[in-house]
């Protein structure tokens, strides 16, 4: 059974604003959405896999662009999203010996200290969070905690005044 190409949404990271030259220039080879500060893009390209999308819009703009890292916008079957990070020389040399040593492929060693990471960053963010809120319970009631929070997401992101006295 042959796979036909499809679409994948692809996420691209700059590890700097990209000037408007360098955007004219990769938008030649591969229609781009830029975000507003032009360190985030987004391109469909078509592939028979997210992984082969994210290889070929490397190749067709590592040179063009400061790229960081590509990823898929969706996450796959799996529920996961696939990453494609140029790593150098030392690094992928450092990576593989250790994937040897454990006799696993590389990109499973890094998926999982990825996964790792994300999640101490998500319990350092969780924690930090808890402190700010006891901070406010020291000081505020319950309801009045509730209530400026339902005010501050509600609505108006940019205006969370407090509650008249």
């Amino acid at each position: 059974m042959t796979r036909h190409p499809r679409h994948h949404a692809v996420e691209i990271t700059l590890t700097r604003t990209a000037t408007p030259a360098e955007l004219l220039h990769a938008r030649r080879c591969v229609p781009l959405a830029v975000n507003a500060d032009r360190t985030r893009l987004m391109a469909v390209h078509s592939a028979r896999s997210p992984g082969r999308a994210l290889h070929a819009l490397r190749r067709r703009l590592d040179t063009r662009l400061p790229i960081d890292v590509l990823t898929t916008h969706y996450p796959d079957r799996r529920g996961e999203i696939l990453l494609n990070v140029d790593l150098d020389l030392a690094v992928h040399a450092a990576l593989c010996r250790d994937a040897a040593a454990l006799g696993q492929r590389p990109q499973d060693v890094l998926g999982r200290r990825v996964r790792a990471a994300l999640a101490r960053d998500a319990q350092e963010r969780a924690r930090r969070l808890e402190d700010r809120l006891n901070s406010l319970l020291a000081h505020h009631t319950h309801e009045e905690v509730l209530a400026g929070v339902a005010r501050c997401v509600g609505g108006r992101h940019d205006r969370c005044t407090p509650p008249a006295l």
